[in-house]
């Protein structure tokens, strides 16, 4: 055996070492979902597996006092709502971002950047005493709101790159056709980076769904999400893992089927521009 051939089954042997290290967690995570009550500390992987804990977190079975249903529509409303409404303002965003540059135009740019990229807790103390006096705090328009920090810069920067990549003939031969720029806009450059808007859109609904420090401020029980209702079956006099490791990987399986849904589009349009930004 050749050394090449030996480096290569060495290269796929770690490969193969830190594909389970990275997936271990996971599987912890459904072993500790499937253990009944009475087994939670054991450290054996002989159990009678039960879903007791699924039931219990969607409500079909002991009462444990935690409406994770309501918290889970609750991550829906509010993740969705961001995405829809960055969505709004941040496409015809890139669009000018790209299409018409101006002195400053760069440093704009990264200004907003900035506010993706800022610690979450360098302004959660002042937008948590503006939702007190706004009336915003524990509301779906306040979680709505808070969340454009977070996807906001994400969608303008993204598309901002597919419609630089998109040559601006085709919008000129739309304006010689009679199209005004608002139809050239909708009619000839959106449908072209639509692979691009369901990567994007993915990616900020993921942003959006796993944010935990403002749903952790800025809520209390009506707005609350999945990310900070899973924590609450840890409270008590004995934490219940069972119950918080199945409440995780249900709130797992939104952006799992979101992402299978738009696979194709997905794959189109982060090869197509999305990586460069």
């Amino acid at each position: 055996m050749t050394r090449r051939r030996l480096l290569g089954i060495a290269a796929d042997g770690a490969l193969i070492l830190y594909f389970l290290f990275a997936l271990f967690p996971v599987a912890w995570m459904v072993i500790l979902s499937l253990k009944p009550a009475n087994e939670l500390f054991s450290t054996y992987f002989s159990f009678s597996p039960t879903l007791d804990s699924y039931r219990t977190v969607l409500g079909a079975g002991e009462d444990e006092g935690v409406p994770f249903v309501r918290f889970f529509v609750n991550s829906l409303v509010v993740s969705l709502g961001a995405v829809g409404l960055s969505l709004v303002i941040g496409l015809p965003a890139a669009y000018a971002a790209a299409r018409w540059r101006f002195r400053g135009s760069e440093n704009l740019m990264f200004t907003l950047l900035s506010f993706r990229f800022a610690p979450e807790l360098t302004v959660i103390i002042p937008l948590f005493v503006l939702y007190q006096q706004l009336g915003l705090f524990d509301t779906y328009v306040g979680m709505i709101w808070v969340l454009q920090l977070v996807t906001l810069p994400l969608i303008v920067w993204i598309m901002r790159s597919y419609f630089a990549d998109l040559s601006p003939e085709l919008e000129q031969a739309a304006l010689l056709d009679g199209y005004t720029r608002k139809q050239a806009f909708f009619r000839v450059a959106l449908p072209l980076v639509k692979p691009g808007i369901a990567a994007v859109s993915l990616l900020a609904f993921i942003f959006a769904w796993n944010n935990f420090v403002f749903p952790l401020i800025l809520t209390s029980s009506d707005a609350q999400t999945v990310t900070v209702g899973a924590l609450s079956f840890l409270g008590g006099d004995r934490p219940k893992y069972n119950l918080t490791a199945a409440a995780a990987l249900v709130s797992v399986v939104p952006p799992l089927l979101l992402a299978l849904t738009i696979q194709r589009y997905l794959v189109r349009g982060l090869s197509f521009g999305a990586v460069k930004s």
